[in-house]
């Protein structure tokens, strides 16, 4: 959460990894005390070095995470800095997140190697967009702005792009 003060050091080495320890450690403690295992993924931001993804994804294998969400706000105002509320701070999402929010889901995927789930979000508008996402690395996508915007819509426009994209693996 871009909102909240100080909580992208959480996502720095060290202090990730006692995170997701404690997650991990709490969520069997859960687990056995109610007989239900809830899965869990850490949602990372779009604005992430190469060197930040590649130490998450090494966290999230380390503490078998269940999943990953791929990504979170920008703090980034590139392509809407000239636009009326275009300097406002928190963070930013739909279509300009989309770019980096791919970018930064492919590295990681590649840093994961298919080890752990990738749900792909940021800027999803349309079919195509899912269609990225599922080509960057993602095994299931989410919707939000889009889904503001466009309604069921855009889901009938996602699931005749996927059909497209994949149709001989389909048949």
């Amino acid at each position: 959460s871009l909102n909240t003060q100080n909580l992208l050091e959480l996502q720095k080495d060290e202090a990730l990894d006692d995170l997701l320890s404690q997650l991990k450690t709490r969520q069997q403690a859960l687990a056995q005390k109610f007989g239900k295992y809830v899965p869990l993924a850490l949602k990372i931001a779009p604005d992430l070095e190469e060197v930040q993804i590649t130490a998450i994804a090494d966290a999230l294998r380390r503490h078998r995470f269940d999943g990953v969400i791929a990504t979170n706000t920008t703090l980034s105002r590139d392509g809407v800095e000239n636009l009326p509320n275009g300097k406002e701070t928190g963070g930013l999402s739909g279509a300009p997140v989309f770019a980096r929010s791919t970018q930064v889901q492919g590295k990681l995927a590649t840093a994961l190697a298919g080890e752990v789930p990738i749900i792909g979000v940021g800027g999803i508008l349309k079919g195509e967009d899912a269609v990225a996402k599922i080509r960057a690395g993602a095994s299931l996508v989410q919707l939000y702005s889009g889904f503001i915007y466009r309604g069921p819509e855009l889901l009938a426009d996602i699931g005749q792009a996927l059909v497209n994209e994949f149709q001989e693996k389909i048949q």
